[in-house]
């Protein structure tokens, strides 16, 4: 490893080193052996987010800024109550180059802590995270934000025939996911419809509808009967 040739001036201008040539303290020891080691580090504000990797030997940093539709502040507050979904714009690339992404934020209560999913890159722990959370709203939002990517990469497959390749592998991974929480749908509808029918059957059922029918009718005979004796009795 490398750090004497580091791009200094390019750190000192993100704020990864200090003038004294120190790293920064927002750094934590094992964030700064990983960012040596070649790991990318990640800068949150508000929509934007920008990237940071040492590349070459630790002798040129690359840097890429990314542009959320929603700020950061308000994913992690509202991932509280439900999953969190946005768009992410790679603003580093030009207008001819595919730069997008979409994230799904889940809050873990076990850790207390937000954790960020990719639709891509994450698709089968994502749809797994959300099935088994076995609630119908969460799961229709799942299919929605599907649909969505889906009809993106559909459209950008045209515009982008040089990468057809690309955004087709991760356009049958999106349909593969689709078609999974697709299913998981229909199966607690249909359980669902099935709950009711049996509801409804019970309510309708004419042994159920003739039994109470006959309680009604004892009961009306022993009152009746229970009338006659009183009447006797003051005789």
């Amino acid at each position: 490893m490398n750090t004497n040739t580091l791009p200094t001036d390019e750190l000192k201008k993100y704020g990864i080193i200090n003038e004294d040539r120190s790293f920064s303290k927002k750094l934590n020891a094992d964030d700064l052996q990983k960012f040596l080691q070649g790991y990318t580090i990640v800068a949150d504000h508000d929509k934007n987010r920008a990237t940071f990797q040492l590349t070459d030997n630790n002798t040129k940093l690359k840097v890429i800024f990314l542009e959320r539709d929603k700020s950061i502040s308000d994913i992690l507050e509202n991932s509280k109550n439900n999953i969190q979904y946005t768009d992410v714009k790679n603003v580093s690339k030009s207008a001819n180059e595919l730069g997008f992404e979409k994230k799904a934020f889940i809050f873990d209560k076990e850790t207390e802590k937000v954790v960020e999913f990719d639709f891509i890159k994450n698709a089968r722990e994502l749809t797994a995270i959300i099935a088994d959370k076995r609630n119908t709203e969460e799961l229709n939002r799942y299919i929605a934000e599907l649909l969505k990517l889906k009809s993106f990469l559909q459209d950008k497959i045209v515009q982008f025939p040089e990468m057809a390749k690309e955004i087709t592998n991760d356009l049958n991974i999106v349909s593969k996911e689709f078609n999974t929480v697709a299913g998981i749908s229909e199966k607690q509808n249909h359980s669902q419809k099935q709950e009711k029918s049996n509801v409804q059957l019970n309510v309708n059922d004419p042994d159920v509808y003739h039994y109470a029918n006959r309680l009604r009718e004892e009961e009306s005979q022993e009152q009746d009967e229970e009338i006659q004796k009183s009447r006797g009795f003051r005789r």
